[in-house]
This record gives structure tokens, sequence and C-alpha cells, in this order.
């Protein structure tokens, strides 16, 4: 589970806790990671805990970080839940932009490396509302977003721009995942938790929530769809507590993560419990089979 150390990754770790199972939460902090493990343990007593420290901003610890995991025993469920919305200026040491590395080049890393050594496992990736994501297709001319020109005119939207390109990036992976593993016991799923308080996800770009709000209402952003967003910051709610918290958001997750009706499914979008066709610029294979050929370059794996 990364992103483990609060709001719906934790809530899904929770959920997952019980007799017999061992979880492992990955998280970029000691201290949070205690905690969080500390408040599992206290809501399920005797739940088996791991945590494993890596910051996904960093390739390198990402690196090291599914080298220790592929060592270990193998994984029945992993869930690739963590996400930031940040500036789309701030860089990483590596010279990458840290909310593309952290949304989608660590995810698209760890979880090429962990599904090449598993032989049975459910892999669960945690996207975004299809229907907005529908209109940010991946620029594969660009898909680090370096050029903000061609984000659009619109410079208070563009954390929102690239926050949804990365998430579409997600899905895209997902699928041409899936299909390079059908035939096997691995299965690659994504799906849209909902518009969910707590979550933490726009701690980095506080100010975005309104500007979206406005961007809504004025007919720049199209409207969401019947279950929108991943957070608050989505839609600026001035009132947090009118959303559902992170066990709502965990529900599909878990879901998907333990139900026999989706055993064997592989390749779906879920909202809902349903799966849902996303945007054709998403399942074309020749535009997913590019952008893992381009990712597979910038994080030094084989194509």
């Amino acid at each position: 589970m990364t992103g483990a150390t609060n709001g719906i990754g934790e809530a899904i770790a929770r959920r997952l806790a019980g007799p017999g199972r061992t979880l492992t939460l990955v998280g970029r902090s000691d201290s949070r990671l205690r905690a969080a493990r500390d408040r599992i343990q206290a809501a399920v007593p005797g739940v088996e805990l791991v945590v494993e420290r890596a910051d996904l901003a960093e390739l390198g610890q990402v690196r090291e970080l599914a080298d220790r995991l592929s060592a270990g025993p193998p994984p029945d469920v992993i869930v690739s839940n963590a996400a930031v919305v940040t500036s789309v200026d701030r860089m990483t040491s590596d010279g990458l932009p840290r909310m593309l590395t952290i949304n989608y080049l660590a995810p698209y890393l760890l979880l090429r490396t962990l599904t090449s050594v598993v032989e049975r496992a459910r892999v669960i990736v945690i996207a975004s509302d299809p229907v907005l994501l529908a209109h940010e297709p991946v620029d594969l001319d660009d898909i680090l977003c370096a050029d903000t020109g061609r984000l659009g005119e619109h410079t208070g939207l563009w954390p929102y721009y690239v926050y949804a390109r990365s998430k579409n990036m997600n899905t895209m992976f997902a699928y041409a995942l899936a299909r390079r593993l059908a035939g096997t016991d691995v299965t690659v799923n994504v799906c849209h938790p909902g518009t969910i308080a707590g979550t933490g996800l726009g701690g980095e770009a506080p100010g975005l929530g309104p500007i979206i709000v406005q961007a809504h209402a004025d007919g720049i952003l199209p409207q969401p769809g019947p279950q929108p967003g991943v957070g608050e910051w989505e839609h600026g709610r001035s009132d947090p507590a009118a959303l559902p918290g992170p066990d709502v958001g965990a529900r599909i997750p878990v879901w998907l993560a333990t139900s026999p009706e989706v055993a064997g499914v592989s390749g779906r979008f879920y909202v809902d419990r349903a799966p849902v066709e996303t945007a054709s610029h998403t399942t074309d294979p020749e535009r997913c089979d590019r952008l893992w050929r381009e990712s597979a370059a910038l994080v030094g794996l084989a194509p």
C-alpha cells in the first residue's frame, strides 16, 4: 500500500487488516509511518504490519523499495494510492516534475518491477473521475509537461491539468500492463474512489480549490461525473465535513482487492463497483504503448 500514512490509503490498510494477513505500509516519513501503524494496530489488535520508508519523488529510493519488496514474500495485493498536487515547476533531484514522478513514474517503476516477480496478485491503481479525465488527454509529445504553454493559458489551472494527465497516465499504464499480463494470475484494475474529505491530496496546492470552482462556474472546466473527484481540493468544497470520509473512499479498492466477483478480471476501470468505459485516448493501444516506452526510458527500464 503506497500513500498509507493517511486518508484513503490508511483506510484501505485498516479495512484489509485481519487475521492471517500481513500489510506493508509505504510512506516517506518514519514518524508518519509509525503513527499510522499505531492507529491501525489500535483499531485491529494483532494485525501484522510492516513499514517501508521510501520517498516516491526519488526514483533511486523507488528502485531500492522495489528490490526490497521483490526479495520478500510475494504480495497477493498491491495498491498504488500515493498522489500529490503541487506546483508544476517543483522538481525532484533527478530533474523531473515532482507531481508526475510521485503520481505516475514511481508507480510505473514499482508496479513493473513487482509484477515481474509475482505469480498471483491483484493490482489496484487509484485514479480519478473518468468524466473529468476525458477532457485532459496526455500530450505524448511532452509527457513531462515541460512546455507549460501547451497546458493552456489559464496558469492557475496548470496544477489541475498536470494532475489530471498524471491520472490518465496511470489508467493508460494499467491497461497496457494488464494486456502484457494477460493469461497470468496477475490482474490489474483501476478505480475512482469518489469525492472524499481528508485525503490531504491538495496540501501542497492550498489555493487551487477555489480556482477550480470558478473555472467550473465559468465553463472553462467541464462538470464532473456522478461521483466526482478524488479529494475536496478538486472542487474547493468550503465544508469538508459534508463530504464522506476516507473509509467511504476505501470501499471500492478493498472490494477490488478481496471480492470473488472480480477474481480473474483485469484491465477494467471501476466506478461504484461497476466497470466503465474511459476516453478513447486512454484505451488506444498505440498511445498506451508509446507512453509505456517513453516512461521506461525515463525510469531506466527496458521497454
